[in-house]
């Protein structure tokens, strides 16, 4: 699930960008949100360090089934940019390895929306936090497992990031095993949005809606 392409709007809105601590106090630090139990075992989200899994995250990314909607296959160092980008320049997100009982098998970026270029595009309200996945194997993939962890960890989010009343994604429309994933994890369909690199479906979860369960 590609993130969106900001750099078609820097020009037009310049933001501050906070150093790693205060980009991490924006979303109640994600290191330390600790492990979720699932049906498929413990879970947890670990930063990214570049230069420990830089190797790891650029094979997921040469994956064709992850390439077709990352857009980052090819030599090392265009995942390379991608990350440093994600750790340094865009000040809002944490780039994470999703841990499932103790293996790396996932890549997640957790965002705050509302300040991400995404906000123009959608009716943001403060605090949304927003995610994007890929599943790294294709062993893992096409068994439920996708729809298992997103939900997983939406319900992280809101437990601990009291602030946030809704987690928001925005899949590119053609990505269907990723659309059906996020439904499956109780999110609900809200728009179809023209972003720069992509037409995507806004994929909302509401913490109240979750809380009436």
């Amino acid at each position: 699930m590609r993130p969106t392409d900001a750099s078609a709007d820097t020009a037009t809105a310049p933001v501050s960008i906070p150093g790693a601590a205060e980009r991490d106090a924006l979303l109640d630090r994600v290191g330390d949100w600790g492990r979720t139990r699932t049906p498929a075992g413990a879970f947890h989200l670990v930063p990214v360090r570049c230069e420990r899994d830089l190797p790891l995250i650029s094979r997921w990314m040469n994956e064709p089934a992850v390439a077709e909607f990352w857009e980052l296959a090819g030599p090392r160092t265009r995942t390379e940019n991608h990350l440093r980008a994600q750790l340094t320049a865009d000040g809002h997100g944490v780039p994470c390895l999703g841990v499932l009982d103790g293996t790396p098998m996932s890549y997640w970026e957790i965002y705050r929306a509302d300040l991400d270029p995404l906000a123009r595009h959608y009716p943001a309200r403060p605090h949304d936090t927003g995610i994007h996945l890929l599943i790294g194997d294709a062993t893992d993939r096409g068994r439920g497992l996708g729809s298992m962890l997103v939900r997983a960890v939406a319900d992280l989010v809101l437990d601990r990031r009291p602030a946030c009343a809704r987690v928001v994604a925005e899949p590119d429309l053609r990505n269907t095993p990723s659309v059906a994933a996020f439904l499956s994890a109780g999110f609900r369909f809200s728009a179809e949005l023209d972003l720069p690199a992509k037409r995507a479906a806004l994929m909302v979860r509401d913490r109240a809606a979750r809380d009436l369960l």
